[in-house]
């Protein structure tokens, strides 16, 4: 009789601790944490903490708070001058609402098949409004527009985009070539109108430089003219003035500058006789 009870209260006991441990569940803090009862949502959790299930009855499914990073396979994409590319992105998302998300794609693997659409469409739809060299050099503002749209097609599903970023973009093999030659012969078309600009200025900057140098130079040979003027007009004054004061010295010495241009770098021996010493008698 005693071991029946024992056996008994063992039994009860094993049963208790099943049905405590699979009424208690514990919700992370990274994760939402979905009650089902025969596949409807009877409660969504998103604090972390222990809760209580009814077992047996209650599922619970947990989904990742966290976000995401998911390579998108690379696509084909026409340009606006109808150039092929092949654009390689990612996109960074998460789960923001877990019921519309359970209640419209489920899992994951179906999240993602969502997100290629969506952000392909983006990437298609902006990037054939831009031209070749607008997305291979420019400052890449589209992108916002490709995230905008993608966060759009995406929020009925519970899904966040938090941003669409391009990795890099090729050309497909058999159009590199030709892609490359075009474009070396733009830069080059381009190269060669500003070298003629250039040229074109530098010859004007030119001319208008040999027209100040002209201005310059006549207005210093005018000045020039006019220091000389003064200068000889001072140096006849000056000799006016002398020949005023003492003739007799003026006139000697008019008389030995005279011969030192007559007979310059020479030496010049005189008698007593000559005129030119008469001067200095």
């Amino acid at each position: 009789m005693k071991l029946t009870i024992i056996v008994t209260v063992v039994i009860v006991s094993i049963l208790a601790i099943v049905f405590v441990t699979l009424s208690l569940f514990i919700v992370d803090q990274t994760q939402y944490a979905i009650v089902l009862r025969f596949g409807q949502i009877r409660k969504i959790i998103s604090e972390p903490g222990l809760y209580v299930r009814t077992p047996f009855i209650d599922n619970v499914v947990r989904l990742s708070k966290r976000y995401y990073i998911y390579d998108i396979p690379v696509e084909k994409i026409i340009t606006l001058d109808k150039k092929t590319l092949l654009v390689d992105s990612y996109a960074i998302w998460r789960i923001y609402d877990p019921k519309k998300f359970l209640e419209s794609v489920r899992t994951v693997s179906l999240a993602l098949s969502r997100i290629d659409d969506a952000v392909y469409s983006g990437l298609r739809n902006t990037l054939a409004k831009l031209e070749f060299d607008d997305i291979v050099t420019g400052e890449r503002q589209y992108l916002l527009d490709i995230t905008e749209f993608a966060r759009k097609n995406l929020v009925e599903f519970g899904i966040e985009i938090r941003d669409v970023r391009i990795k890099h973009t090729d050309l497909p093999k058999e159009n590199q070539q030709a892609v490359f030659e075009r474009m070396k012969s733009e830069r080059q078309s381009i190269a060669a109108l500003i070298r003629a600009e250039g040229q074109k200025e530098a010859q004007k900057i030119r001319s208008e430089a040999d027209k100040q140098a002209t201005i310059i130079r006549a207005q210093a040979m005018s000045e020039a003219e006019r220091i000389k003027g003064s200068g000889e007009a001072s140096a006849t004054r000056i000799y006016a003035e002398a020949f005023s004061k003492d003739y007799e010295f003026y006139k000697l010495l008019r008389t030995l500058e005279s011969y030192k241009s007559i007979i310059p770098n020479s030496v010049v021996i005189v008698g007593e006789d000559l005129s030119i010493l008469e001067q200095m008698k």
